[in-house]
Protein backbone atom coordinates (compact mmCIF):
# COMPACT_ATOMS: atom_id res chain seq x y z
CA UNK A 1 0.00 0.00 0.00
CA UNK A 2 2.85 2.34 0.87
CA UNK A 3 4.55 1.72 -2.47
CA UNK A 4 1.32 2.46 -4.33
CA UNK A 5 0.88 5.75 -2.51
CA UNK A 6 4.47 6.70 -3.30
CA UNK A 7 3.92 5.81 -6.97
CA UNK A 8 0.78 7.93 -7.12
CA UNK A 9 2.61 10.81 -5.49
CA UNK A 10 5.46 10.54 -7.99
CA UNK A 11 3.05 10.43 -10.97
CA UNK A 12 1.06 13.33 -9.57
CA UNK A 13 4.23 15.30 -9.06
CA UNK A 14 5.56 14.47 -12.53
CA UNK A 15 2.38 14.91 -14.58
CA UNK A 16 0.86 17.52 -12.31
CA UNK A 17 3.73 19.83 -13.08
CA UNK A 18 3.30 19.16 -16.79
CA UNK A 19 -0.43 19.80 -16.64
CA UNK A 20 0.06 23.02 -14.69
CA UNK A 21 2.80 24.12 -17.11
CA UNK A 22 0.62 23.32 -20.13
CA UNK A 23 -2.30 25.18 -18.56
CA UNK A 24 -0.05 28.17 -17.84
CA UNK A 25 1.23 28.13 -21.43
CA UNK A 26 -2.34 28.08 -22.73
CA UNK A 27 -3.61 30.91 -20.47
CA UNK A 28 -0.59 33.15 -20.98
CA UNK A 29 -0.45 32.35 -24.71
CA UNK A 30 -4.12 33.17 -25.16
CA UNK A 31 -3.66 36.46 -23.33
CA UNK A 32 -0.63 37.32 -25.49
CA UNK A 33 -2.53 36.39 -28.67
CA UNK A 34 -5.44 38.70 -27.74
CA UNK A 35 -2.99 41.45 -26.80
CA UNK A 36 -1.14 41.19 -30.11
CA UNK A 37 -4.45 41.14 -31.97
CA UNK A 38 -5.54 44.38 -30.28
CA UNK A 39 -2.16 45.98 -31.01
CA UNK A 40 -2.49 45.08 -34.68
CA UNK A 41 -5.98 46.60 -34.78
CA UNK A 42 -4.74 49.81 -33.12
CA UNK A 43 -1.88 50.10 -35.64
CA UNK A 44 -4.33 49.68 -38.52
CA UNK A 45 -6.68 52.23 -36.96
CA UNK A 46 -3.85 54.80 -36.68
CA UNK A 47 -3.14 54.28 -40.38
CA UNK A 48 -6.80 55.04 -41.20
CA UNK A 49 -7.50 51.47 -42.31
CA UNK A 50 -11.04 50.38 -43.04
CA UNK A 51 -12.86 49.11 -39.88
CA UNK A 52 -13.64 45.87 -41.69
CA UNK A 53 -9.93 45.28 -42.32
CA UNK A 54 -9.14 45.97 -38.65
CA UNK A 55 -11.55 43.29 -37.36
CA UNK A 56 -10.64 40.83 -40.11
CA UNK A 57 -6.86 41.02 -39.63
CA UNK A 58 -7.17 41.14 -35.83
CA UNK A 59 -9.31 37.99 -35.79
CA UNK A 60 -6.96 36.24 -38.21
CA UNK A 61 -3.88 37.04 -36.09
CA UNK A 62 -5.62 35.94 -32.89
CA UNK A 63 -6.67 32.54 -34.28
CA UNK A 64 -3.27 31.88 -35.87
CA UNK A 65 -1.43 32.58 -32.60
CA UNK A 66 -3.95 30.54 -30.63
CA UNK A 67 -3.23 27.49 -32.80
CA UNK A 68 0.49 27.76 -31.99
CA UNK A 69 -0.32 28.13 -28.29
CA UNK A 70 -2.46 24.97 -28.29
CA UNK A 71 0.27 22.99 -30.07
CA UNK A 72 2.87 24.22 -27.55
CA UNK A 73 0.62 23.27 -24.62
CA UNK A 74 0.03 19.78 -26.04
CA UNK A 75 3.78 19.36 -26.56
CA UNK A 76 4.36 20.19 -22.91
CA UNK A 77 2.02 17.34 -21.95
CA UNK A 78 4.21 14.92 -23.91
CA UNK A 79 1.87 14.54 -26.86
CA UNK A 80 3.66 14.09 -30.17
CA UNK A 81 2.82 17.35 -31.91
CA UNK A 82 4.13 16.11 -35.27
CA UNK A 83 1.44 13.46 -35.45
CA UNK A 84 -1.06 15.93 -34.07
CA UNK A 85 -0.21 18.41 -36.82
CA UNK A 86 -0.58 15.64 -39.39
CA UNK A 87 -3.99 14.73 -38.00
CA UNK A 88 -5.05 18.39 -37.98
CA UNK A 89 -3.79 18.73 -41.56
CA UNK A 90 -5.75 15.68 -42.70
CA UNK A 91 -8.84 16.90 -40.90
CA UNK A 92 -8.34 20.32 -42.45
CA UNK A 93 -8.13 18.77 -45.91
CA UNK A 94 -11.34 16.82 -45.35
CA UNK A 95 -13.12 19.88 -43.99
CA UNK A 96 -11.79 21.95 -46.88
CA UNK A 97 -13.21 19.52 -49.43
CA UNK A 98 -16.55 19.57 -47.62
CA UNK A 99 -16.60 23.35 -47.38
CA UNK A 100 -15.37 24.36 -50.81
CA UNK A 101 -18.03 27.05 -51.15
CA UNK A 102 -17.18 28.54 -47.76
CA UNK A 103 -13.47 28.54 -48.56
CA UNK A 104 -14.24 30.27 -51.86
CA UNK A 105 -16.17 32.91 -49.93
CA UNK A 106 -13.23 33.23 -47.53
CA UNK A 107 -10.79 33.73 -50.42
CA UNK A 108 -13.17 36.25 -51.98
CA UNK A 109 -13.34 38.12 -48.66
CA UNK A 110 -9.55 38.34 -48.59
CA UNK A 111 -9.54 39.72 -52.16
CA UNK A 112 -12.20 42.30 -51.25
CA UNK A 113 -10.12 43.51 -48.30
CA UNK A 114 -6.93 43.62 -50.41
CA UNK A 115 -8.26 45.35 -53.53
CA UNK A 116 -11.01 47.32 -51.73
CA UNK A 117 -13.54 47.85 -54.55
CA UNK A 118 -15.79 49.36 -51.87
CA UNK A 119 -15.72 50.21 -48.18
CA UNK A 120 -18.14 50.43 -45.28
CA UNK A 121 -20.65 53.22 -45.95
CA UNK A 122 -20.55 53.00 -49.77
CA UNK A 123 -23.75 52.51 -51.76
CA UNK A 124 -23.10 49.61 -54.14
CA UNK A 125 -24.88 47.22 -56.48
CA UNK A 126 -23.67 43.60 -56.46
CA UNK A 127 -25.14 40.19 -57.23
CA UNK A 128 -28.45 41.74 -58.32
CA UNK A 129 -29.01 43.70 -55.10
CA UNK A 130 -28.08 47.20 -53.96
CA UNK A 131 -27.60 48.92 -50.63
CA UNK A 132 -25.21 50.63 -48.22
CA UNK A 133 -22.31 48.46 -47.06
CA UNK A 134 -22.60 47.80 -43.32
CA UNK A 135 -20.01 45.05 -42.73
CA UNK A 136 -17.36 43.22 -44.73
CA UNK A 137 -16.92 39.90 -42.95
CA UNK A 138 -14.78 36.85 -43.64
CA UNK A 139 -17.46 34.96 -45.57
CA UNK A 140 -20.18 37.52 -46.32
CA UNK A 141 -20.82 41.18 -47.01
CA UNK A 142 -23.76 42.82 -45.26
CA UNK A 143 -25.79 45.54 -47.00
CA UNK A 144 -28.66 47.76 -45.89
CA UNK A 145 -31.17 48.33 -48.71
CA UNK A 146 -32.78 51.74 -49.39
CA UNK A 147 -36.02 50.45 -47.83
CA UNK A 148 -34.08 49.38 -44.70
CA UNK A 149 -33.77 45.65 -45.35
CA UNK A 150 -30.72 43.70 -44.23
CA UNK A 151 -29.11 41.88 -47.18
CA UNK A 152 -26.32 39.32 -46.67
CA UNK A 153 -24.38 38.47 -49.83
CA UNK A 154 -21.75 35.67 -49.94
CA UNK A 155 -18.36 37.13 -50.81
CA UNK A 156 -18.02 34.66 -53.68
CA UNK A 157 -21.07 36.19 -55.35
CA UNK A 158 -19.71 39.69 -54.75
CA UNK A 159 -16.30 39.12 -56.31
CA UNK A 160 -17.51 36.95 -59.22
CA UNK A 161 -19.86 39.53 -60.75
CA UNK A 162 -19.93 43.20 -61.66
CA UNK A 163 -19.58 45.68 -58.80
CA UNK A 164 -21.16 49.12 -59.22
CA UNK A 165 -19.98 51.57 -56.57
CA UNK A 166 -22.17 54.68 -56.63
CA UNK A 167 -20.18 56.31 -53.82
CA UNK A 168 -16.71 55.89 -55.30
CA UNK A 169 -16.69 59.32 -56.97
CA UNK A 170 -17.58 62.65 -55.41
CA UNK A 171 -19.92 63.72 -58.23
CA UNK A 172 -22.59 62.08 -60.38
CA UNK A 173 -24.63 63.08 -63.41
CA UNK A 174 -28.42 63.08 -63.22
CA UNK A 175 -29.95 61.91 -66.53
CA UNK A 176 -33.50 63.19 -67.13
CA UNK A 177 -35.57 63.00 -70.32
CA UNK A 178 -38.56 65.26 -71.04
CA UNK A 179 -40.82 64.86 -74.08
CA UNK A 180 -42.60 67.78 -75.77
CA UNK A 181 -45.06 67.87 -78.62
CA UNK A 182 -43.95 68.22 -82.24
CA UNK A 183 -45.85 71.49 -82.46
CA UNK A 184 -44.15 73.04 -79.42
CA UNK A 185 -41.22 75.47 -79.46
CA UNK A 186 -37.98 73.50 -78.92
CA UNK A 187 -35.92 76.59 -78.02
CA UNK A 188 -38.56 77.70 -75.55
CA UNK A 189 -38.62 74.26 -73.88
CA UNK A 190 -34.82 74.22 -73.65
CA UNK A 191 -34.86 77.67 -72.05
CA UNK A 192 -37.40 76.46 -69.47
CA UNK A 193 -35.29 73.42 -68.55
CA UNK A 194 -32.13 75.51 -68.33
CA UNK A 195 -33.89 77.95 -65.99
CA UNK A 196 -35.15 75.08 -63.81
CA UNK A 197 -31.65 73.60 -63.52
CA UNK A 198 -30.10 76.99 -62.78
CA UNK A 199 -32.61 77.56 -59.97
CA UNK A 200 -31.68 74.29 -58.22
CA UNK A 201 -29.08 75.16 -55.58
CA UNK A 202 -27.60 71.65 -55.39
CA UNK A 203 -26.71 71.51 -59.09
CA UNK A 204 -22.99 72.05 -59.72
CA UNK A 205 -21.85 74.85 -62.01
CA UNK A 206 -18.85 72.86 -63.24
CA UNK A 207 -19.32 70.69 -65.25
CA UNK A 208 -22.08 72.75 -66.84
CA UNK A 209 -25.52 71.11 -67.24
CA UNK A 210 -26.50 69.81 -70.67
CA UNK A 211 -29.93 70.45 -72.23
CA UNK A 212 -30.35 69.19 -75.79
CA UNK A 213 -32.63 67.32 -78.17
CA UNK A 214 -31.81 63.63 -77.87
CA UNK A 215 -34.51 61.86 -79.90
CA UNK A 216 -37.38 62.36 -82.33
CA UNK A 217 -39.72 59.75 -80.91
CA UNK A 218 -43.02 58.44 -82.24
CA UNK A 219 -45.21 60.92 -80.40
CA UNK A 220 -42.77 63.42 -78.87
CA UNK A 221 -39.53 65.35 -79.25
CA UNK A 222 -37.37 64.18 -76.37
CA UNK A 223 -35.04 66.61 -74.63
CA UNK A 224 -32.30 65.39 -72.34
CA UNK A 225 -31.43 67.32 -69.18
CA UNK A 226 -28.14 66.32 -67.52
CA UNK A 227 -27.03 68.33 -64.48
CA UNK A 228 -24.03 67.33 -62.34
CA UNK A 229 -24.40 67.00 -58.58
CA UNK A 230 -22.60 65.75 -55.51
CA UNK A 231 -23.17 62.02 -55.05
CA UNK A 232 -25.02 62.62 -51.78
CA UNK A 233 -27.48 65.03 -53.51
CA UNK A 234 -28.35 62.77 -56.45
CA UNK A 235 -31.90 61.80 -55.50
CA UNK A 236 -32.80 65.23 -54.11
CA UNK A 237 -31.90 66.87 -57.42
CA UNK A 238 -33.57 64.09 -59.42
CA UNK A 239 -36.91 64.55 -57.68
CA UNK A 240 -36.76 68.35 -57.42
CA UNK A 241 -35.84 68.97 -61.07
CA UNK A 242 -38.44 66.49 -62.34
CA UNK A 243 -41.25 68.21 -60.43
CA UNK A 244 -40.07 71.75 -61.18
CA UNK A 245 -39.69 70.98 -64.90
CA UNK A 246 -43.25 69.67 -65.17
CA UNK A 247 -44.66 72.76 -63.48
CA UNK A 248 -42.53 75.15 -65.54
CA UNK A 249 -43.44 73.50 -68.86
CA UNK A 250 -47.14 73.61 -67.94
CA UNK A 251 -46.84 77.29 -67.04
CA UNK A 252 -45.37 78.06 -70.49
CA UNK A 253 -48.06 76.07 -72.27
CA UNK A 254 -45.62 73.45 -73.51
CA UNK A 255 -47.28 70.08 -73.69
CA UNK A 256 -45.80 66.82 -72.49
CA UNK A 257 -47.44 64.24 -74.78
CA UNK A 258 -48.37 60.79 -73.66
CA UNK A 259 -48.76 57.69 -75.84
CA UNK A 260 -51.97 57.76 -77.89
CA UNK A 261 -53.63 55.21 -80.15
CA UNK A 262 -56.19 55.77 -82.91
CA UNK A 263 -58.90 53.09 -83.06
CA UNK A 264 -60.69 52.48 -86.39
CA UNK A 265 -63.95 50.42 -86.29
CA UNK A 266 -65.19 48.70 -89.46
CA UNK A 267 -68.77 47.37 -89.48
CA UNK A 268 -68.21 44.06 -91.23
CA UNK A 269 -71.87 43.00 -90.89
CA UNK A 270 -73.23 45.91 -92.96
CA UNK A 271 -70.64 45.36 -95.64
CA UNK A 272 -71.69 41.71 -96.06
CA UNK A 273 -75.38 42.64 -96.31
CA UNK A 274 -74.57 45.28 -98.89
CA UNK A 275 -72.56 42.77 -100.90
CA UNK A 276 -75.43 40.24 -100.75
CA UNK A 277 -77.92 42.92 -101.92
CA UNK A 278 -75.69 43.84 -104.86
CA UNK A 279 -75.35 40.18 -105.77
CA UNK A 280 -79.14 39.64 -105.64
CA UNK A 281 -79.71 42.72 -107.83
CA UNK A 282 -77.26 41.44 -110.42
CA UNK A 283 -78.98 38.03 -110.55
CA UNK A 284 -82.40 39.69 -110.98
CA UNK A 285 -81.14 41.84 -113.83
CA UNK A 286 -79.66 38.79 -115.54
CA UNK A 287 -82.97 36.88 -115.30
CA UNK A 288 -84.96 39.76 -116.76
CA UNK A 289 -82.55 40.00 -119.67
CA UNK A 290 -82.93 36.29 -120.42
CA UNK A 291 -86.76 36.50 -120.46
CA UNK A 292 -86.69 39.44 -122.82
Amino acid sequence: MGETIELIQELALLYGVKVLTALAIFIVGKWVANKISKIVQKVLAKNNADPAIEHFVGSLVSWALLIFVVIAALGQLGIQTASFVAIVGAAGLAIGLALQGSLANFAAGVLILIFRPFKVGDFIEVAGVSGVVQKIQIFTTELNSPDNKKIIVPNGGVISGNITNYSANDTRRVDLVFGIGYGDDIDGAKAVLQAVVAAEAKVLKDPAPTVAVVELADSSVNLVCRPWVSSADYWDVYFNVTEAAKKALDAKGISIPFPQRDLHIHNVGLSNESAEAQSAGAESASTESSIA
